[in-house]
């Protein structure tokens, strides 16, 4: 059986300001222009933005190769006046090369990490170092049409010493009250970290979990997977964000039922429906916080 990590208390980044150096990265798929181009507006109107033309780079499914990739990343790290670095987009790439940055650069000077979907992979090992950062939307995921509490939620985080958050009227699939960081992320890039023997979640964890386009018995293999692999056997709570395109199909079970048989054998709180994930709606949170689930509401700080 997989061993959960002790309990953790990640060192949370410095708060950045407006003027900083952010650095932008291309770690998993190639990066569609008009989408980026109107995100990097909003974030270069309050920010230094240090990019290279190998953000646009395609090899297929990736931006580039692993070396462009994996180097892009590694000297924003080392980079001791980038104060954040913010994934250009998700898709697939990330978890090819996310084992061989220079984690330890981190672990002594904590900088933010910011991104959601395949940058789980980079979150994970994150915390693996000791390390807070942000799951929040990618630059392609904050343009003008992204509404201003999402953006809002997105700042707030990075530039303050102390922020919290709350999200009430959830789906309560299972009652009960507990506490613990709150790390998670992509159900689909965790569950290909377990297969890779990369997965470690904190013991007393609140796990969040997300993604997009998988039917709900792919779903159910994959939490099935974690949980036989005992993988998530000390977590405290699961949060389900927004499993976006997982309708039930013509099998006629949804998601949300799988969420319920899945992790009925671990005995813990589990609510549905946060905002977070692929939908329009992704509200930032900070992969780190101390985490509460008490009913249909969680509450982090």
């Amino acid at each position: 059986m997989a061993l959960c990590l002790r309990p953790v208390n990640l060192a949370r980044p410095p708060p950045i300001a407006p003027g900083d150096l952010v650095s932008v990265v291309a770690p998993s798929s190639p990066v569609p222009r008009d989408e980026f181009w109107r995100g990097l507006a909003w974030l270069r109107a309050r920010y230094r933005i240090q990019m290279s033309a190998g953000v646009f780079a395609r090899d297929g499914y990736l931006a580039g190769s692993d070396e462009r990739r994996k180097d892009e990343i590694s000297r924003a790290l080392m980079d001791d006046e980038v104060k954040a670095i913010v994934a250009a987009r998700g898709g697939y790439g990330a978890l090819r090369f996310a084992h061989l940055l220079p984690w330890s650069a981190l672990a002594r000077r904590p900088k933010w990490i910011v991104g959601f979907s395949d940058v789980t992979a980079l979150h994970s090992m994150c915390w693996r170092a000791g390390v807070a950062s942000l799951h929040a939307p990618n630059v392609t995921g904050l343009g003008p049409e992204v509404t201003p509490s999402t953006r809002a939620s997105w700042l707030a985080p990075l530039e303050r010493t102390v922020s919290s958050g709350e999200w009430t009227g959830l789906s309560v699939v299972r009652s009960g009250t507990a506490s613990g960081p709150l790390v998670g992320g992509n159900l689909a890039v965790l569950h290909a970290l377990a297969a890779a023997g990369s997965l470690e979640i904190p013991a007393g964890a609140v796990l969040a979990l997300e993604d997009v386009g998988e039917a709900p018995y792919r779903i159910d293999r994959m939490l099935t997977s974690l949980v036989l692999g005992g993988h998530l056997a000390g977590v405290a709570a699961i949060v389900f964000g927004d499993f976006e395109r997982c309708g039930p199909g013509h099998y006629g079970r949804t998601a949300q039922e799988v969420f319920d048989l899945c992790t009925r054998p671990l005995g813990v709180p589990v609510v549905a429906g946060a905002p977070f994930g692929h939908a329009p709606r992704n509200e930032a949170f900070v992969i780190g916080a101390i985490a509460e689930v008490r009913g249909d509401r969680v509450s982090w700080s």
